[in-house]
């Protein structure tokens, strides 16, 4: 077991119970009560301390650290679950720690606090969670261009406290990158790691570890002569290292022959000046607009110009005299004019926003994609949340709401699909994609019966401080979740052909808790609420 555990809380997920494991932290919402669960379990370790206190003295140390955690945590459990690091390290408390803990308790049972671990055992997060939270964290710093000294330091844009990630935890992460032959990653985290025991920070994990680990993922990343640098350093401190002499000699090898193909003579070692960001290049994944996406996540690169805003308006809007918006007309606002994209403002009330998230969580289960080669509905990396869907019948919020959304819009929801809420994990995203079924998946929608997605309504249920903008890739639009208001576009154009300008992405989210919840408005029942065109026109 571990002698210093990390305790500054890793907390977001919640899995009130009806969670599945591998997919807890996918949902904030969801995890809040994990924060009771670890307190109870404080709470419970304590009493068994007092019975074998002499013996446990270790433990009693982890459990009035954690005790100071819980008190923080729980007195606003979703602002403190915010922080995506405390998110993290919830995963691999949960995961890791506690399962050393009563691994040492074992050694002699307390029936109280086995029997209690026993009961809750079933809803902690697992493996996959602690290493989905850690990849979200590398998701999170690729996207925000967040260097990992600022990352391992809480330091995060809209964070008004701080959660450290010690030596061991940057460890940790730069192994589970290692394990997915993510070289990228292992490099940015075993480096940081470096760079805090260095720095005298206290630790677990060996130094031989850490370089053993950065100087063969620096390998991996084509940089011989730091490869070599670091190996000697590894070799200095372990001349009996089992791996370090034969990658030495090999590398040395390898750079010999480079050289001498390259007619260069042989080069100076490197520095041991530590990596900084941006050092190597990040590797190319399958996302083409990668970097156009993630540029407007970040603000960069908004087509938003004078010219443009000079074409956008904002008005009151009453649904064509419809009789329940005479007398409180929506405010409306225009957010981009072509395609044309308008926000609602106080779409929906505080009141019915707490309505719906609390008949959502229940529910709520790992959001899918459907398959474009085998058109089945699976869950994929690119979409991190967790989703439920509501009917009218059950609640007369969500009957009130998908009637405000038929007046508003002038479109029929009768044909539409059940109000989607949806709440995002740890770096919660969902990467560019179509929200209508195109030419090469016209079976996408057909067991509906209601023909395509004609429009989509995104009520924003709440403020998110940092990330988790709605971004538009083709024409370099942003618009950033505002609590309350929803926006509305149309994804077909009046022919019935699907505007492909409308790909679009839900950014990671930085810090906070994002709930949304989507209306699809489908072709079917809208033939004279919005009649057909022959030509691709708004």
């Amino acid at each position: 077991m571990r002698k210093h555990l990390s305790l500054p809380a890793l907390a977001l997920v919640c899995c009130c119970f009806w969670g599945i494991q591998a997919e807890v932290y996918t949902s904030i919402g969801q995890m809040t009560d994990l924060i009771y669960t670890e307190k109870e379990l404080v709470q419970s370790l304590k009493e068994y301390i007092q019975a074998e206190e002499s013996k446990l003295a270790a433990v009693k140390s982890w459990a009035n650290k954690l005790d100071v955690l819980t008190l923080a945590s729980t007195s606003d459990p979703e602002v403190y679950l915010a922080h995506p690091v405390n998110a993290y390290k919830l995963m691999k408390r949960l995961n890791t720690e506690w399962s050393e803990l009563e691994s040492l308790v074992l050694q002699d049972p307390s029936d109280g606090f086995i029997s209690n671990m026993t009961v809750h055992r079933q809803y902690f997060p697992d493996e996959e969670d602690e290493k989905g939270a850690a990849k979200a964290l590398m998701r999170l710093q690729d996207t925000y261009k967040l260097d990992s000294e600022s990352f391992s330091k809480g330091k995060l844009p809209g964070v008004h406290h701080n959660a450290i990630l010690t030596v061991d935890d940057c460890y940790d992460m730069g192994k589970t990158a290692y394990n997915e032959a993510d070289y990228y990653h292992a490099v940015l985290w075993m480096q940081q790691s470096l760079r805090q025991m260095d720095a005298g920070e206290e630790h677990v994990v060996s130094k031989a570890d850490v370089l053993d680990y950065l100087s063969y993922s620096v390998y991996q990343m084509g940089d011989l002569p730091r490869a070599i640098e670091l190996t000697r350093r590894l070799v200095a401190i372990d001349s009996s290292h089992q791996r370090a002499g034969g990658n030495l000699r090999y590398f040395e090898k390898l750079l010999s022959k480079q050289l001498k193909e390259l007619n260069q003579e042989v080069q100076e070692p490197a520095t041991e000046e530590p990596i900084q960001l941006g050092t190597y290049k990040r590797p190319k994944d399958y996302l083409p607009e990668r970097e156009i996406y993630e540029g407007l996540c970040r603000g960069e690169g908004v087509k938003m110009t004078s010219a443009r805003r000079s074409r956008l308006y904002c008005r009151y809007h009453d649904g064509n005299r419809n009789p329940r918006l005479l007398l409180q007309p929506m405010k409306e606002e225009d957010e981009w004019d072509s395609p044309h994209i308008v926000r609602y403002l106080n779409a929906l009330s505080d009141s019915e926003i707490e309505k719906i998230k609390e008949l959502a969580k229940p529910r709520l289960a790992r959001a899918t994609v459907r398959d474009p080669k085998t058109g089945v509905l699976t869950t994929a990396n690119y979409r991190v949340s967790k989703s439920a869907w509501l009917e009218g019948e059950e609640d007369p919020v969500i009957e009130r709401v998908n009637q405000r959304i038929e007046d508003i819009t002038g479109l029929t929801t009768q044909t539409a699909e059940l109000l989607q809420i949806a709440n995002y994990g740890v770096g919660g995203q969902y990467e560019p994609h179509f929200d209508f079924s195109r030419k090469d998946e016209p079976d996408a929608f057909k067991t509906l019966g209601t023909g395509n997605r004609v429009a989509t309504f995104l009520n924003y249920m709440s403020d998110v401080e940092a990330g988790g903008a709605t971004v538009f890739p083709d024409f370099g639009a942003a618009i950033y979740p505002k609590k309350g208001t929803a926006v509305f576009w149309y994804n077909l154009f009046r022919s019935g052909e699907g505007d492909y300008r409308t790909r679009h992405a839900a950014c990671p989210v930085l810090v906070g808790c994002k709930w949304v919840s989507n209306k699809w408005i489908h072709e079917r029942g809208q033939e004279f609420r919005r009649p057909c065109g022959l030509t691709e026109v708004d």
